[in-house]
């Protein structure tokens, strides 16, 4: 969208890429995707959309700062430039420091480590989904059953908001030991960077993607909001994981589509590209420190280049010297 003005009024519009992205791409929304996105942008009791607000906000600033780096997406950053007439500074990745990877001591870690310890190397598929979404009992039920036909050892930080869902009757004791659904907090960085941990089965967030690329995790992506379809596009481009394939009408998958996923980029030969890329090319990148560092410093060498003086400057307002 320019300036929040777009002629695609209809799904279907939505789900090829706009005509003024100059490059091959097919990031576009799927058909339940779009539907879903033209349900959420009506105007709320303001009188105007959300869609309309960022829109006035890209028209208003004077520079964009966007979470990337050329590295990873020049042809769209210096697309968004041109569209928008301004300049578009990349910040970088901005990836947690070493620090907080590395942590302290920790219970639920030991217990978890222990667990993790007794995996084959690359064998586990850590699923998380954040801790804002919600999930229906369907779409549980059809991907926890897609983890046990799996067979493959899985860790499942499972916080879904919707206390009335549930896991199938009988699921938690059927994949007891090589399957483990953890319904508290979970140190992420710390089961990502596990060696026992091969893939990734996420809704897309584009902080837990940039964090398990970081690791090397081949990816499984379902996503499920607004902007996680694309981003689920992108990286399915750079081939460094698949989609679970989904009905395209009204979104659904099931639990075949769940396991097959799984299996291809875990295990299966015809998956080992997508494994090597995000073992090569996505660590290379996410793992550069010196990627994010320059990028803020240009970012800040910009905004000191481009600072605004007060307009008006009063002698009379007292001077006070730091103490």
């Amino acid at each position: 969208m320019l300036n929040g003005d777009d002629p695609r009024t209809e799904p279907q519009h939505l789900t090829v890429p706009p005509k003024w992205v100059t490059f091959p791409s097919k990031v576009a929304f799927r058909i339940h995707e779009a539907k879903r996105f033209m349900d959420q942008i009506e105007a709320n009791s303001s009188g105007v959309t959300d869609v309309f607000r960022w829109g006035s906000v890209l028209a208003g600033c004077d520079v964009i700062a966007v979470r990337s780096c050329l590295e990873l997406e020049a042809d769209f950053i210096r697309l968004v430039e041109d569209l928008h007439c301004k300049p578009v500074i990349p910040v970088g990745l901005l990836l947690p420091s070493t620090q907080s990877r590395e942590g302290g001591v920790d219970e639920k870690w030991v217990t978890i480590s222990e667990w993790l310890d007794k995996q084959t190397q690359g064998s586990v598929v850590y699923i998380a989904f954040g801790s804002e979404l919600t999930i229906n009992q369907n779409e549980i039920t059809e991907l926890a059953l897609g983890l046990e036909l799996s067979g493959l050892p899985f860790f499942w930080a499972f916080r879904n908001r919707d206390d009335s869902v549930r896991l199938p009757d009988g699921f938690e004791e059927r994949v007891k030991g090589r399957g483990v659904v953890w319904t508290s907090w979970a140190p992420q960085l710390r089961i990502m960077a596990h060696e026992s941990v091969g893939g990734f089965l996420t809704h897309c967030g584009f902080s837990s993607v940039a964090e398990a690329l970081s690791f090397g995790l081949a990816l499984i992506m379902l996503p499920f909001a607004i902007d996680q379809g694309l981003i689920a596009r992108v990286f399915e481009e750079k081939k460094v994981g698949i989609e679970v394939p989904r009905d395209e009408q009204d979104g659904s998958f099931t639990r075949n589509s769940v396991a097959e996923s799984l299996r291809l980029v875990i295990v299966d030969k015809e998956g080992s590209a997508y494994r090597e890329n995000a073992k090569q090319q996505m660590v290379t990148l996410f793992g550069d420190k010196s990627i994010s560092d320059r990028c803020g410093d240009q970012f800040v060498a910009f905004l000191r280049s481009h600072r605004k003086l007060p307009a008006v400057i009063n002698d009379d307002l007292p001077t006070h010297s730091p103490n």
